[in-house]
């Protein structure tokens, strides 16, 4: 009599790529950066959370300002993917410009990038890489994306700017200023995202009475 033998599996587990456990581990970095604070972040409960050895972590972040500056930049990348200059090329000015504020605001006041401007500001005398990394990571980074937006609007003869970086600091302030020093202080806790996108419309229709061409 014939017998069949269900054949078995056998190798080795799949394993997580370095792009992978890096996006783990940085989520675990970035909850603890929040709740513990910079100095006092465990690079051993980082590990732990992530499900990683230490000997890992520190093979793809050699340093904990490697891990902070990628917290950074992670935060940063969906702004920036939201702010497409190219693919807004076709978008009425007025309705462009509201996307751009909108999105600068929803990174610049959500709670998480209020925690983290907190953090920065408490600890960078005694960690002076954390304001280079902050602000070369989230404020210029920031304002370059918006500086190629003013600069695409201009070259279509839309806008009439003489200082676009200047601009770019005026426009960003005008946004973000008062909302974000109320939420820093504890003056108010959140603000919703129609709070947000009634703000962008309001800042972008002054804005564009002076520097429209129309």
């Amino acid at each position: 009599m014939e017998t069949k033998t269900a054949k078995r599996c056998r190798g080795r587990p799949q394993v997580r790529s370095d792009d992978e456990t890096k996006k783990v581990i940085l989520t675990a970095a970035d909850d603890q950066f929040r709740i513990a604070g910079y100095a006092a972040a465990s690079i051993s409960d980082i590990a732990k959370t992530a499900g990683v050895s230490t000997k890992t972590l520190y093979r793809l972040f050699p340093a904990k300002a490697d891990l902070f500056s990628d917290v950074i930049s992670m935060r940063i990348e969906g702004y920036l993917l939201a702010l497409d200059t190219e693919g807004m090329a076709d978008t009425p000015l007025v309705e462009s410009l509201e996307k751009v504020l909108s999105a600068y605001g929803r990174l610049t006041l959500s709670v998480d990038t209020i925690a983290m401007t907190r953090l920065v500001f408490s600890e960078y005398s005694r960690f002076p890489e954390l304001a280079a990394v902050f602000y070369e990571k989230a404020i210029r980074r920031t304002s370059i994306a918006i500086e190629g937006w003013l600069k695409h609007r201009v070259s279509l003869g839309e806008l009439r700017i003489d200082d676009i970086p200047e601009t770019t600091g005026m426009l960003r302030g005008m946004m973000a200023m008062e909302p974000q020093r109320a939420l820093m202080l504890g003056r108010m806790d959140t603000i919703s995202d129609n709070e947000i996108t009634a703000r962008a419309r309001s800042c972008a229709a002054l804005f564009l009475r002076g520097c429209s061409t129309n």
